[in-house]
């Protein structure tokens, strides 16, 4: 059986070329896919037709969330990354024994998620089995597309013995469980939702650990996802303790598998750069929490100009924000800030052409995040999933404001800049609408 859907709006194929359609009329099957979609075409009986004032995009695709940090998003960020961890957010992760605690959060997490447009999620949880497994069942009810991993941490020299895995054993056996519960559910024949293996970074795990759970992806298939060079601190922690850099200490550790994702990467070198584009894998970058905690802008542009496959993460609870459009607006402020420099007294100061603009923020968040996870989703095409977001640019709590003559381009650069939650007006997954 087919759907038919009549709207507007905009998509970003590829980077830097924004794409308007018109009455664009889109037959979905009942997976989901776009089996096409034609401007101008004639309107069949029974088809849907989004009100002329909406605006057609496609879901936001995040990279990068802590989910058991929700409760802690937009606190405890005046303190270094490692004493965060060690004082804020390990404590806060350890409570996830409690299941009745898990799903109250989680609930929310997803709900509010879904609410502002993200429709794929890729998410950390805990080192808990149970509450992991609960998070994925958790995306499958409310149908947000998402990775969800157990998270591997077993070192006693970083992380406290309240919390963290008792051995590789452990980190890696729990990890096999998540991955068979996803893979096995009943709810998920469809495959909405994916395990992915989930080392925290390397100072968090033992070389035995990273080396495990390199041959767990090696022999399953499941995706990786990870950080690197993320700050100042972590960046030295790995040079010292293996002598190269982050990046090719997790390919020596086989870790660096397509499509495994990357968080931050501020501090990654060209050659670094070169290596995750050879593996296929991906960075997720993090603007927002980047400011607070990496020490450093990461390159965007160059990263770009060198092929790697990049999109966007909240980072929950890094930053202050756990939308993507905030981290969508930092990406083009913090490009624009690394191009021009911070300190006025120093005359070589910034770097030349780093700058993006929202054409490439608006990519980052849709087309680039399906395209870094391997996914078809994040601009709309025939063999697309139907991932998408109704935006209500009249809606009376917005906070959009179009004014007459402004068209084309300018109404998509108002609304990545402007739009809020109450904008939102509806949220598809795989066709199917899904806003709380």
């Amino acid at each position: 059986m087919t759907r038919t859907l009549v709207a507007s709006g905009f998509h970003a194929p590829v980077r830097g070329a924004i794409q308007e359609f018109r009455d664009a009329v889109f037959v979905l099957d009942d997976t989901g896919t776009i089996l096409s979609m034609t401007e101008g075409a004639p309107v069949p009986d029974g088809a849907t037709r989004l009100p002329h004032s909406h605006i057609l995009l496609p879901g936001f695709v995040d990279l990068h969330i802590h989910a058991p940090q929700y409760p802690q998003l937009g606190t405890a960020l005046d303190v270094p990354l490692q004493d965060w961890l060690q004082i804020h957010t390990f404590p806060l992760e350890a409570r996830y024994a409690d299941l009745t605690f898990a799903r109250a959060v989680y609930e929310t997490l997803v709900s509010d998620l879904l609410a502002m447009g993200t429709t794929t999620a890729v998410y950390y949880a805990t080192v808990h089995v149970p509450a992991t497994q609960l998070l994925a069942d958790i995306c499958l009810t409310q149908g947000q597309r998402a990775f969800v991993g157990k998270v591997a941490m077993d070192d006693p020299a970083a992380c406290p013995p309240t919390y963290r895995d008792a051995s590789t054993d452990e980190a890696v056996t729990g990890t096999r469980a998540v991955i068979d519960h996803i893979r096995h559910h009943p709810g998920n024949a469809a495959g909405l939702v994916q395990p992915i293996i989930t080392p925290r970074f390397i100072p968090a795990c033992t070389d035995e650990t990273l080396a495990a759970l390199g041959a767990l992806a090696a022999e399953t298939g499941v995706r990786v996802q990870t950080h690197v060079s993320e700050s100042d601190w972590e960046h030295a922690h790995v040079q010292t303790r293996h002598g190269i850099s982050d990046a090719a200490s997790l390919d020596r550790f086989g870790l660096m598998t397509p499509h495994a994702v990357l968080a931050h990467g501020t501090h990654l070198s060209p050659a670094d750069m070169d290596l995750i584009h050879t593996r296929g894998a991906c960075v997720a970058h993090c603007p927002l929490s980047n400011a607070y905690f990496a020490g450093a802008i990461f390159p965007l542009r160059a990263a770009l100009e060198r092929g790697l496959h990049l999109g966007l993460g909240s980072d929950i609870s890094g930053g202050p924000s756990g939308n993507l459009w905030d981290a969508a607006r930092m990406a083009v402020a913090a490009s624009r800030i690394r191009e021009g420099g911070t300190d006025a007294a120093d005359p070589t100061r910034g770097d030349p052409g780093a700058r993006v603009d929202f054409r490439t923020a608006f990519y980052l968040a849709t087309a680039g995040g399906g395209a870094a996870l391997g996914l078809p989703i994040g601009h709309f095409a025939p063999g697309m999933q139907f991932d998408a977001i109704a935006i209500d640019p009249t809606a009376p709590l917005g906070t959009i404001r179009l004014w007459p003559g402004q068209t084309g381009e300018v109404v998509l650069e108002k609304v990545l800049h402007t739009a809020a939650r109450a904008n939102i007006a509806a949220v598809w997954v795989a066709g199917r609408p899904v806003k709380p």
